[in-house]
């Protein structure tokens, strides 16, 4: 009984800590021997920030449906989660969710996972994967392997490094200033990017595509009814795809250009050359158009199909 009254005020506020006291945190733990910090929050504000720190912290808000919070130490890795009842479903009522804000060493690796909890992602040099439903992303000066992942949100990049993967379905992509190798994905969002990448693939379904770019070795779109507006410098042998059934692909060349065009419509598509005097030739029976030719000697390759719309090169 005496050991029991010793301990019982402890026990007690474990209890109260466990069930009314996850309105606010402000804790920190040591990043020594850590390399990866995973975050799991499903809604509300999440902002992540690296930097010369030599502990992880969090503080903050949770949010006033949690049932529990998780800050630990497991292995070589800092798992922080912010709990939610199971037999919630969707139904959260009007509360925003929580609002977090998390410093971190630079170079450990970032994974989060979430709903409807937008996330502002900068300064992380060894990795980051970000993942949520209908929340946005703003992720700045991500490096190494980058992979952000929005089904209806927005995603938002400047300054990312390395090998990037972004994709949404509904929501729109906007990268700035990116270097390395750029995947982007969506199906009905649009894709606009301003950069410095090297290598680029590009999907879309209905989405419109955007490209302003430096010098690229190799680059890919792909769209169904989605128009392509594309400006680039081609390397010198570097290599260019775009196909698409419905949408209209339209390319502009900067500086020296050295490559090898073959163009090719079906059922009622058109070829524009801004770039040489070669004329399309046009199907006798079907109509259908393709154009083959070369300028600055031909080293690179430049391959345009389209169903129905309309190819058109340029060089400026």
């Amino acid at each position: 009984m005496q050991n029991f009254l010793t301990y019982s005020p402890v026990l007690l506020s474990l209890i109260a800590f466990s069930s009314v006291a996850f309105e606010s945190v402000d804790k920190a733990l040591s990043a020594s021997g850590v390399n990866h910090v995973i975050i799991e929050n499903q809604r509300g504000n999440v902002n992540i920030k690296g930097g010369d720190y030599s502990s992880v912290t969090v503080s903050g808000k949770l949010d006033e449906k949690a049932d529990g919070f998780t800050f630990e130490k497991q292995g070589s890795t800092i798992v922080i989660k912010v709990e939610m009842p199971n037999h919630y479903g969707n139904s959260w009522g009007d509360n925003d969710g929580s609002d977090l804000q998390i410093e971190l060493p630079e170079k450990l690796k970032v994974s989060f996972n979430g709903v409807s909890s937008d996330v502002e992602i900068g300064n992380i040099v060894s990795g980051a994967e970000i993942k949520t439903v209908s929340g946005n992303i703003d992720a700045h000066n991500l490096s190494e392997h980058v992979e952000l992942n929005s089904i209806s949100g927005d995603i938002n990049t400047n300054k990312l490094k390395g090998k990037l993967f972004l994709s949404t379905v509904s929501g729109e992509i906007k990268d700035r200033e990116s270097s390395g190798r750029l995947s982007m994905q969506a199906v009905s969002g649009d894709i606009d990017s301003d950069s410095e990448v090297t290598e680029v693939s590009i999907e879309t379904v209905s989405g419109e595509i955007e490209l302003s770019l430096g010098l690229v070795e190799d680059i890919e779109i792909s769209t169904v009814s989605g128009e392509a507006e594309v400006s680039l410098t081609l390397a010198k042998n570097g290599m260019m795809k775009m196909s698409s059934v419905s949408g209209d692909l339209d390319a502009v060349f900067n500086g020296d250009l050295s490559a090898n065009f073959k163009l090719k419509t079906n059922a009622g598509g058109d070829i524009k050359n801004n770039i040489t005097n070669d004329k399309p030739e046009r199907g006798k029976y079907v109509r259908n158009a393709k154009l083959s030719f070369d300028t600055g000697g031909g080293n690179g390759s430049v391959r345009a199909t389209t169903v129905s719309g309309t190819i058109k090169v340029s060089k400026r």
